[in-house]
């Protein structure tokens, strides 16, 4: 059984205005996420992504009110019929702000919140801080305010918070959108560690085609509200065309494959620089000596 299933999806938000019309996100997606699978979404500014996020752990439609059609079933709950709190505990949702979820004073206040609104035993709730703070690295900054932290080890430290929660799905909505190149490294080596040593889902919306091209399983485009394309990353990310019209970068070794190909006729497809290092070397040597 698969851990997400999403049928047939429509969601329109309030109206902005008082007698507007609803502000539609989602047209129909249907989508499915096996358990321990790493689905990136990517898509322009107000395609879907951070809103199908939201629909994850029922704060679409729940918090935000709205007109919703077709379901949304996670570790085989309705999310209609489950309150945010009850689907908070299986599905982890991390923020592109992290400072819109850190409020408390101290770095392990901030991972025990959540196992102490589960009602568990404080021995359960240190052994879940100290494992949660070394997974993400920041176990020697468990004293420290938030407010000191780098972007990077905020976002961490959200992370953390959420993975204390013991979730079987992870969700996160362009995590390191806000953070500069030092603090989006950081993270993504904290989610590369995390796939090797814990059996997350993970969803992530995300513009980094890179890290796409690296770590995902599947790759699904939103544009408008539906999904374009849906497929494994080698695939999509080298219809360099394609992907420019939806509004998604792609990474510098396509964009690459594709100036070849334009130039020299050939057929290159490669979105990794591990694989164009390979190819290149075999194939333009046969070129050249031709």
């Amino acid at each position: 059984m698969s851990d997400i299933v999403i049928e047939n999806l429509h969601y329109a938000y309030p109206p902005l205005m008082p007698g507007g019309e609803p502000v539609v996100a989602l047209r129909g997606v249907d989508l499915q996420v096996e358990q321990g699978e790493f689905l990136a979404l990517m898509g322009r500014i107000g395609a879907g992504k951070t809103t199908l996020c939201l629909s994850l752990n029922g704060l679409v439609p729940h918090a935000t009110g709205g007109i919703i059609r077709g379901n949304v079933t996670v570790l085989g709950r309705n999310t209609k019929t489950q309150t945010v709190a009850e689907l908070s505990a299986q599905v982890g949702l991390v923020f592109q702000n992290p400072e819109e979820q850190l409020f408390h004073l101290r770095v392990e206040d901030e991972v025990a919140f959540g196992p102490e609104n589960l009602g568990l035993p404080r021995e359960e709730i240190a052994r879940r801080v100290t494992w949660a703070l070394r997974a993400v690295g920041l176990e020697e900054f468990r004293q420290r305010s938030p407010l000191t932290l780098s972007g990077g080890e905020k976002q961490r430290l959200a992370i953390a918070a959420v993975l204390a929660m013991r979730p079987r799905i992870l969700v996160l909505d362009e995590p390191t959108a806000s953070l500069d190149p030092q603090g989006a490294a950081e993270v993504f080596a904290t989610l590369r560690e995390l796939r090797q040593t814990m059996p997350l889902t993970i969803v992530m919306a995300t513009q980094d085609s890179k890290w796409v091209a690296e770590q995902a399983d599947r790759l699904a485009v939103l544009d408008q509200g539906r999904i374009a394309l849906l497929g494994r990353p080698d695939e999509l990310l080298s219809q360099v065309e394609r992907l420019h019209a939806l509004g998604v970068g792609v990474p510098q070794v396509a964009e690459a494959a594709a100036q070849l190909n334009a130039r020299l006729g050939t057929a290159f497809r490669f979105t990794r620089l591990d694989e164009a290092e390979s190819v290149l070397a075999d194939d333009l040597g046969h070129i050249s000596a031709t």
